[in-house]
Order: C-alpha cells, then structure tokens, then sequence
C-alpha cells in the first residue's frame, strides 16, 4: 500500500500591513517542511503559492532581503518575538507556529519590510567613512600595527541590520539615540590611521542630541547582535573619548 503518511508542515502566522497606514492583520500559512529551512526560505515558498492555511488566495509576503548569507543585514525581523535576521533563523530552532513580524522601532514600508534610514542618517552625521575622495593619489596609507588591524577588525563586520537599535530600550523618538552601531563605527574610524583626521568632528557629534550620553548601558544590544560586535567597549571606549573631547573644548574657548 502507498504511504498514508501526513506531510509535515510548517505552520507560519505572518503580520500584515498593505500600506504603512493600514492596520496590521495576521495572516497564516501552511508551508510543506525540509529539513534546515531558514525564514528566507519559507518566506519563498509562500511567495511561490500565495494561499493561506485556510485556502484563500492572497498576495507574496514583502520583506527585504540580498545576500542571503548574513552579511546584507537586511532582512532583520521579528521571529517569535525576536529580532534576528532571516537567513540565519532555522526553522528546526523554532517553536510553531512561527510568527513573524517586522521591526517595531521604525516605520512600517509594507508586511515585514521597514524603513531603517535613520541608520545611515545617523552615520552621516558622525562622518562614519575614511575622508578619502580619490581625485588625487595620496600614496601609501599610513601604517597600522597588525595587533591594532586585529582589535578594530570585529567592528567592521557590523552589516547595518539596526538589531542592536530594536532592542536598546534608549532608541526612540523621545531621545533621539543615535544606536550602538552607530558608536561602533565611530570607534572603527577614530581608530582608522586615514579616518581620524575626523575624530574630532565626530566626537563632538556623539555629545550633542541624541549622542552617547543617551545609552543607559542595558546591553540588550551585546546580546542581540548577530555578529557578535564588541560594542560594550566601543560604547566605553568612545564614551570616555567623548567627555575628553568636551574637556579639551572648555579650556579651548
């Protein structure tokens, strides 16, 4: 006799917002299970047959993604109440249903996608980049010791995920905290032999609206970090830098 065995499945309830206006509505799948699926791979499968568990026909769940392999950082989202990046999350490693929601501390675009510029404006504004603009040669960079290469090298594997700003408890609209991975790649420039020739600039930025004195130091951020940044020395480190640079700016007037 053919096997009357019942298709394993995986059940997903997903939060849904056609516009960023709309009120979210839960919609849920069914979707066949493979051994190691991660949500990416879910999220896929439902957008090959967009029907829900029920069997009404609706529309492909929008989310961000690229890379695939944790390095984008952009499809970050809620799995079960935590934020955790798509294509890392095993749905093995999950309790069912899985629910799936977006990102809470910024503004809804449509379903799981959000809106994270903030990131980038905030990293504009302490010049998070080596001031090289290539319209001359400059020769050989500065030298850097390799021990210095080892130490600052974990901070340039942030991938702009905004994990860490979703779970600080101080990244909100009241104070208007920049985020550690902001801190962290101050840190990563100041430290820069190019990059420092914007240190000052940059320290003075994290002691205005919204800088570094804003961290409650809740460290919710260590723990949430997908690629384990060493971001409660950067925020200390950077912190110390700070207070510094406003003691030389008094006795500078």
């Amino acid at each position: 006799m053919p096997d009357q065995t019942p298709e394993k499945m995986i059940r997903v309830e997903v939060t849904r917002r056609l516009t960023p206006e709309a009120e979210p509505v839960v919609e849920r799948f069914a979707i066949p299970y493979r051994p190691n699926m991660n949500i990416t791979s879910v999220l896929g499968e439902i957008a090959l047959n967009p029907v829900t568990a029920d069997g009404r026909a609706t529309t492909p769940i929008t989310y961000d993604s690229n890379c695939l392999e944790e390095i984008c950082g952009s499809c970050a989202m809620l799995v079960n109440g935590r934020a955790r990046t798509a294509c890392s999350t095993l749905v093995d490693h999950l309790e069912q249903p899985i629910r799936l929601e977006p990102l809470t501390k910024f503004p809804i675009v449509r379903d799981l996608a959000v809106d994270r510029s903030v990131l980038f404006v905030n990293l504009k504004k302490v010049k998070a980049w080596v001031p090289v603009d290539g319209t001359y040669d400059l020769g050989p960079g500065p030298r850097q010791f390799p021990q210095v290469q080892e130490q600052l090298y974990p901070l340039s594997n942030c991938i702009s995920c905004c994990i860490c700003m979703e779970v600080c408890p101080q990244f909100n609209t009241s104070t208007n905290f920049v985020g550690a991975a902001t801190i962290g790649q101050t840190k990563l420039f100041n430290n820069n032999p190019t990059g420092r020739v914007l240190k000052e600039e940059r320290l003075r930025a994290l002691a205005g609206d919204g800088g570094i004195h804003e961290c409650g130091f809740a460290q919710n951020c260590i723990h949430a970090c997908p690629k384990q940044l060493p971001l409660a020395e950067a925020i200390s480190d950077t912190g110390r830098e700070v207070v510094l640079q406003k003691i030389k700016d008094f006795f500078s007037l």
